[in-house]
Parts: C-alpha cells; structure tokens; sequence
C-alpha cells in the first residue's frame, strides 16, 4: 500500500491525514496499520522518527471512532505509556491532530507538573491518554484513574522504558489492564529482556519491523576527533564558530555536565539552552520551544531528555560525551539526516571513551571520519587502561593495571575520580578501529561536506 487513503481508514480520519499533508505512508505504517485495523496485537521494532505514532495513532483511533462506546468518570478507552514527558506531549499532540473534528478528548498525564489539573481532566473521562508510568501510578493510587476499561494499550519506547527503570511499574500496571484489549508494542531493538516483557502484554501478536539501526548511521556523514577530555569545551566553541550551524544538538552524558556546556557557551557569547531530568517541566517545555522557533540554535540535552524531541531541520548532533551504550549512539545521530536531508555527527572521544567508539563501530559496521586536532592542541594519549570494575580484575591494555587510589597518569585522571575513571565510564583505548587514510583537517567547513557530499551522489 503506497497511499493513506489504500487503507481503510474512517473518512474523517482520512480527511484529517490529508488535511496534515500526509499522502505516502513510512514503512512502519504500511506495515502495523493492516493488522492494527483487524484488532491484532503488534510487536513493532522501529526507531523514533520512522513515523511509529502514526503507525499505532491511525487505526487506533479509527477503533474508537467505530466502536461509539463513551468513557466513564476517571476512565480512559486507549492508554499510550512513553518513557519520558516530551515524548508523551508529543504523542498527545499528534493523535489531537490526528482526531480533530472527530469530538474525540485527547489529554497526556506525566511529572513536573501539578496532578490536580490532569485529576479534574479525568474526572469527566477521557477518549485518549498518554502518560508516563509513574504519574499514571499516581493517579491510579489516588483513585482518579480507573484501567478497567481501556480497550486499546500502546507501549512506545519500550527499551527506553527498561532503561530508565520503569520495568517494576509496568507490571504492577498489566494486572489493573482487562485482559480483553488490543495491545501495540514498540521497541527501537528487541534484546531479550524486552522479548519477557512483550510476552507479558501481548498475544499472538503481528511482528513488523523497519529497516536495521546502522541504516540511520549511513545517512549521517559521521566526524570523530580525538580529544583530552579538558579541551573538549574549547573544541565544541571552535566548531560553533567554524560550522556556524542552524540547529545543533549537544549530548552530554549527564545533567551537570549539560549545565556546565551551556553556561561556558553563553559565556563566549553562544546562546544555548540545556534540557534534563532537573529542569522544571515549563523551563525543559520554554527551552524546547525556542530552539524550534530558532531562538536558540543550540539545545544542549541527557538521552532521557532528548527522548521526543521531534524537531525538523537539525543539521549537526555533537556528541560531547561518548554514550556508553552503542544503541543510544543511533539514536542520537538519529536526530538529524531525516526525511532524505543530510546531515553532521561530531564526537569528541577522549582517551576512556574510545572503547564506546570501537562498540558503535561493531554495531552499525560504519567508520567515521577521523578529524585532526586543530594546532594549539595537545594530542591525547593513545592509550589507556580501563577503570577497575567491581567484582573484576583490572585487564591489562598495554600499560599497567589501575590499583585502588588515584592514577599516576597524568593524562587518564579526572579530578576529584578515583583511577582516572572520570564519569565511571572507560575502556580500552586504541584508535577505536576507525581506521581512515589519514586524519583530515578538522577546519574543513561546511564547503568540503557539500564536496563530500557531491562525490558521495556520483558514486
């Protein structure tokens, strides 16, 4: 089915989908929507940005549209549960536009916000609600949420949810669910701990997939340079000035290094907002908003908190800090190079991130650019022993083994972190396997990508 309108889809919905100016479905959609729409349960791998909320949004709806029953006080008829607020103020705000003219209500309920609001909304009974695990728990336990009758379930970003730890809310959630429902389960990957819980929400379920993770690394035109880890806030200034970019995103492993990016940017003159787990809901919602108007052209972010944002035209993902889950790299590069644009990945690897490196090279088999220092740099060591990990022997990596107490090396110690093990985060170090011809000048700019990029279409 290449076109919305080869589904059987409700004319109002129909309507609603042209209106948006959607006319070709993903592969995700053409895939979920037939077996959605015949009541079947779904396990869906896909990756944000492959239009999985419309996938689950559409034929969702058109079951409620048909079944014409009503929610009760402090019911709701479809549950969406999403790891984190973005991501379910942003599934709310689609299947709004989804539903409009349909008299459907369509509300999300999620944390850092007052709960007395989202009680008095579900009072009169809601058509649609996304939330959050734990705010949802809330509300059930304080009896302005009643599950009993939900007739559609969706889990999105169900390896998100493992991550941050929602694993123990969810199954105190699946009893208070009628075993009669449909339910769709997405997940970006399928590991095994996943598969349990699919089992436990599912039955019989339509398998459909998208294209592999490493397909959104191909499209990427991915840069690396080596770094010691203290030069990295000049590098990431340097390489503002030099790329001057439209809309950049800064990944930074924690909360406080987020802040610290941000306030040592504003401090050169670099407007730039931080969004994370500490920022109130109304300041991560203000600094969300600006960077999609273009008032800020820097949004500095945790891979929790980047969970939803959904904003077009990113040109360039910085990765100041390594991930030190290779999955987590494809998400974050996933951000840009969306619908057939190109687009920039830049990290900086410090001497105990370049096993991280390495890992994202095994998993998506592609090698990216290795980028020379510019001059006024010291070069980082090229090896370094991995930090001690309980319960473990220290391995030995070309150099001597780390021992309780702080490191010798001058080069692997982070102040203030036993072992020169900084955030906790290390490994092995080499060159990451990503082996190139030589290293390319780092102050190529954004002429020698377009000539890159140019070469690449010839070929």
């Amino acid at each position: 089915m290449t076109k919305f309108s080869d589904f059987a889809l409700a004319e109002p919905i129909q309507k609603a989908i042209a209106q948006g100016g959607y006319t070709s479905p993903t592969p995700i959609q053409q895939q979920a929507i037939p077996p959605a729409l015949e009541g079947k349960d779904i396990l869906g791998i896909a990756q944000t940005g492959t239009g999985k909320t419309a996938a689950f949004s559409l034929p969702s709806i058109h079951h409620l549209l048909n079944s014409k029953k009503r929610a009760g006080r402090f019911e709701c008829r479809m549950l969406v549960l999403a790891p984190t607020r973005e991501l379910a103020r942003q599934i709310a705000d689609s299947m709004t536009g989804y539903s409009k003219g349909l008299g459907m209500y369509v509300t999300s309920a999620f944390g850092g916000v007052p709960i007395n609001r989202q009680k008095r909304i579900l009072e009169r009974g809601v058509d649609v609600l996304v939330a959050t695990p734990g705010r949802l728990l809330d509300l059930v336990d304080q009896r302005y949420l009643n599950l009993s009758k939900v007739e559609i379930l969706v889990l999105d970003e169900a390896d998100q949810m493992l991550d941050l730890g929602f694993i123990v809310p969810l199954k105190k959630i699946v009893p208070l669910l009628p075993k009669q429902r449909q339910s769709l389960f997405f997940s970006a990957t399928m590991p095994k701990t996943i598969s349990q819980l699919a089992d436990q929400f599912l039955t019989n379920p339509v398998q459909v997939s998208v294209a592999p993770q490493s397909t959104t690394a191909e499209r990427v035109d991915q840069r690396v340079t080596y770094i010691n880890q203290d030069d990295k806030q000049r590098l990431l200034k340097d390489f503002i000035n030099n790329e001057n970019p439209d809309h950049m995103l800064v990944f930074t492993q924690t909360k406080h290094a987020a802040d610290k990016v941000v306030k040592n940017l504003m401090a050169v003159g670099i407007h730039s907002a931080a969004i994370h787990g500490n920022k109130s809901q109304p300041q991560r919602e203000r600094a969300l908003g600006d960077f999609k108007k273009g008032k800020i052209n820097i949004l500095v972010a945790t891979d929790i908190a980047a969970r939803g944002i959904d904003v077009d035209g990113i040109t360039h993902v910085i990765n100041f800090d390594m991930p030190n889950v290779s999955e987590q790299y494809v998400h974050r590069i996933g951000r840009t190079a969306r619908a057939g644009a190109s687009g920039i990945s830049y990290s900086m690897v410090a001497p105990d991130e370049r096993q991280f490196l390495r890992d994202v090279v095994k998993l998506t088999g592609v090698k990216p650019d290795v980028i020379a220092l510019p001059e006024g740099y010291d070069e980082p060591p090229r090896e370094e022993v991995a930090p001690r990990i309980y319960g473990q022997k220290p391995k030995k990596y070309g150099a001597t083994p780390i021992r309780n107490g702080p490191s010798k090396n001058k080069h692997s110690a982070r102040k203030g972190r036993p072992g020169g093990g900084g955030s906790g985060r290390g490994g092995p170090g080499s060159s990451a396997g990503a082996k190139s011809d030589g290293p390319k000048h780092w102050n190529n700019g954004a002429k020698s990508f377009k000539r890159r990029q140019a070469r690449k279409a010839d070929a």
